[in-house]
């Protein structure tokens, strides 16, 4: 079986070779951007519409007649012209939106490295790494794994290709890689467990434990940042309109843009580190389908209808984006896959209000934001409401039926999608679950089916 992943590491780049990498990553920016503009221009006459061979030759003349787009090498050039091709295939697919205008400050500079035999990778030392790229020559990396074929004891497989992208933090180099493995079984025994992600508690599991991390930033680099805002913000009104941004302000930029670099990748490592965990840890994990984009817009509405608690709710969005819930799944879904398990996404209507002990909806029974407490008569049953929320997650996720087969856990059988919703469930009054589910421990709260 064959895997593909991505590896970035950290170029160390001379005074140069940054020059002559900038002007290359404007040159594929400007590239992409004249195409669109040729592209747009030729929509509005269907009988004038480009192809792909015509307009390849079309930057093989201009990269003659034009030398600050000669400074990128042919191939990078034509790649520009694939992905600008491709995210036209994708929109019309409804996969994503239509392709637009590249911003010089807005959008990142990157360089396509199609060919992975042209890189010609080798280990010099224990932290480095070589590669060959071109129009730059040799480049030297930072070396944190072994990459498929790169070495004679590594794994098998080899690279591809590879793009480099300017961040923060400088150039980084991201390595496509496609690595040799035998198929994975799928895991027939194990637990299951429903997870809840939130904003006080990051990650609350069914089993009562939860995943938490402190500030990504330090008190210090905190105070730092907001010193660094409030320059850029009086730097900023300093600047008559119509006039370029000064250096001193784009410095200032640069050191804001490294503080909140640290931040995301601090949360990444937290982020993959969790999650290689949980997927060690358990067969299946289930988690709300929550639809992200719509939870994070703005809530200032229209000036005939203006919204409320607009600042709370801008609060809020950073603090969901911040949190990264989405990149959180997306690293379940294949470190899951990778380990025989699976990833369940059930609906998340209901799942912080219903009990989950004996799945009913009463008004009143969240007291706190983080107690609940059922008021149906004969229950009682209280506990964290994150927790509670898993603990529906899970149940949700163990009534799924699957079409490759179920798997057993923990004496039940569950299964891997979620093709049943909680609310199909009778949960008019259940009897005691030691009664209706003989199968489970005592105190699970499974609801009977």
């Amino acid at each position: 079986m064959k895997r593909q992943r991505g590896h970035k590491a950290l170029l160390e780049l001379t005074a140069e070779q940054v020059i002559a990498l900038d002007e290359q990553g404007h040159a594929a920016r400007a590239m992409w951007n004249l195409l669109h503009d040729w592209w747009t221009m030729a929509g509005k006459c269907p009988l004038r519409r480009a192809s792909l061979a015509l307009a390849d030759q079309h930057i093989r003349q201009a990269r003659k007649e034009i030398p600050w787009l000669a400074t990128l090498p042919a191939q990078a050039a034509q790649q520009v012209l694939k992905q600008y091709h491709r995210a036209w295939i994708n929109c019309w697919e409804g996969r994503a939106g239509a392709p637009n205008f590249k911003s010089r400050i807005r959008s990142r500079m990157s360089v396509d490295v199609p060919q992975g035999r042209d890189l010609q990778i080798r280990r010099i030392s224990r932290r480095w790494g070589q590669c060959r790229v071109p129009k730059l020559g040799l480049v030297r990396f930072r070396w944190t794994k072994d990459l498929p074929g790169a070495t004679r004891n590594g794994p098998a497989g080899r690279v591809t290709g590879a793009r480099l992208v300017k961040e923060a933090y400088g150039w980084h180099i991201v390595f496509r890689t496609e690595t040799l493995m035998d198929d994975v079984q799928p895991k027939s025994t194990g637990r299951i467990v429903g997870i809840d992600r939130g904003i006080t508690v990051p990650l609350a599991l069914s089993d009562g434990t939860d995943r938490d991390h402190g500030p990504w930033l330090t008190a210090g680099e905190r105070k730092r940042l907001v010193r660094l805002e409030r320059k850029a913000a009086r730097q900023h009104r300093s600047r008559k309109p119509g006039q370029p941004t000064s250096r001193r302000l784009t410095t200032t930029y640069d050191q804001i843009a490294r503080y909140r670099a640290t931040a995301k990748r601090r949360a990444a490592d937290w982020q993959h580190k969790t999650t290689t965990e949980l997927a060690d840890t358990f067969i299946a994990i289930g988690i709300e389908d929550l639809a992200i984009t719509n939870m994070v817009k703005s809530a200032k509405g229209t000036v005939e209808n203006p919204g409320t608690r607009v600042r709370q709710k801008a609060g809020l969005n950073r603090a969901i984006a911040g949190e990264a819930w989405g990149r959180t799944v997306e690293l379940l879904a294949y470190k899951l896959t990778d380990r025989g398990g699976h990833l369940i996404k059930v609906p998340a209507a209901g799942t912080s209000q219903r009990c989950s002990a004996c799945g009913i909806i009463t008004p009143g029974n969240r007291e706190t934001q983080a107690r609940f407490a059922c008021k149906a008569r004969g229950c009682g049953y209280t506990a964290n409401a994150d927790t509670n929320a898993a603990r529906n997650i899970e149940h949700a996720a163990g009534r799924a039926v699957s079409g490759r087969g179920a798997f057993h856990c923990e004496g039940r059988e569950a299964s891997t999608t979620n093709d049943v919703h909680p609310r199909d469930v009778e949960i008019s009054r259940l009897q005691p679950e030691e009664e209706v589910n003989p199968g489970c421990p005592p105190g699970s709260g499974l609801p009977s089916h």
